[in-house]
């Protein structure tokens, strides 16, 4: 029996996949480089060859990616949602989404519309009120088909 190698680019995929799930926690070259099957340095240089960036800036962008929704989407504090993406300083945080965005934390909030403005509506609530008033199918005509 014959065991097929698997493409190197997969074990970097795998890496990749940790960051994009687990952005939150504090996450390191060696420890991404553990789940790729590669040394630290091998894993950082075929990393930014594959994806363009090196792993650092791959978590930081996903990171600030994330911190730009929380902000878009709820009314959590700048501090909050900084901790929140797994980053440590907030002055970092917005020198950082400062770069990335063009705009700080707080400027690019208050150049969207607020959060509450835009609730959202349970799917069950909308159904109901998206229901026919009369319905026509047979099936519930109170008579009888012949």
């Amino acid at each position: 029996m014959t065991l097929t190698q698997v493409p190197p680019a997969r074990h970097l995929l795998r890496a990749k996949d940790l960051v994009d799930a687990r952005y939150r926690e504090p996450l390191d070259v060696p420890a991404l480089a553990r789940a790729a099957h590669l040394s630290p340095a091998h894993f950082s240089r075929e990393f930014r060859r594959a994806f363009g960036e090196t792993p650092h800036q791959y978590l930081l962008t996903r990171r600030l990616e994330r911190a730009a929704a929380l902000l878009r989407n709820t009314d959590r504090t700048v501090a909050e949602i900084c901790f929140a993406v797994g980053l440590q300083s907030v002055g970092s945080f917005t020198t950082s989404f400062g770069r990335a965005y063009g705009l700080s934390p707080a400027a690019y909030r208050a150049a969207r519309e607020p959060a509450a403005a835009r609730a959202r509506i349970p799917t069950c609530v909308l159904q109901a009120y998206a229901r026919p008033q009369s319905s026509r199918f047979r099936e519930d005509s109170r008579e009888r088909p012949d």
